[in-house]
């Protein structure tokens, strides 16, 4: 499945909700049934910054493609941070770095998050996209 299916995927889950507490309610049990994170990657160097609750992107990159594990100690950060590593996980650096995660605003999600956790899925953006940068950079060079 390319990246952009994946995409369309998440928004058809996501809008069926008409009302962003049902959307969250999905995304709260989603994260529930997402796996934690191990404990050995709960470190600062995993942390995510400016996110209120404790958040962790944990990268991993072998045979080309890049893989995201995610864990936080709040299941709404969880489960938002959970739908950028699924749609980022097993792709290549130069999609991952192509495509950016506006169908979140199209399905309602980042216009009724707080600030602070608009802030936390930003800077899940800027450390999933600055690792596949870097994955491309060592692999060019």
């Amino acid at each position: 499945m390319s990246i952009e299916e994946k995409r369309d995927q998440i928004v058809e889950e996501l809008m069926p909700f008409e009302d962003h507490f049902e959307r969250f309610a999905y995304i709260i049990d989603r994260a529930k049934s997402h796996p934690s994170l191990d404990e050995a990657y709960k470190i600062k160097t995993f942390l995510i910054e400016g996110c209120l609750s404790q958040l962790w992107v944990f990268p991993e990159f072998k045979d080309g493609e890049c893989d995201f594990h995610t864990d936080s100690d709040a299941a709404i950060t969880k489960g938002t941070a959970a739908l950028l590593c699924e749609l980022y996980s097993g792709e290549t650096p130069e999609d991952i770095i192509a495509l950016e995660p506006d169908f979140l605003a199209e399905v309602g999600i980042t216009q009724h998050l707080s600030p602070n956790r608009r802030n936390g899925l930003t800077n899940v953006r800027k450390k999933i996209k600055a690792y596949a940068e870097l994955c491309l950079a060592n692999r060019t060079s």
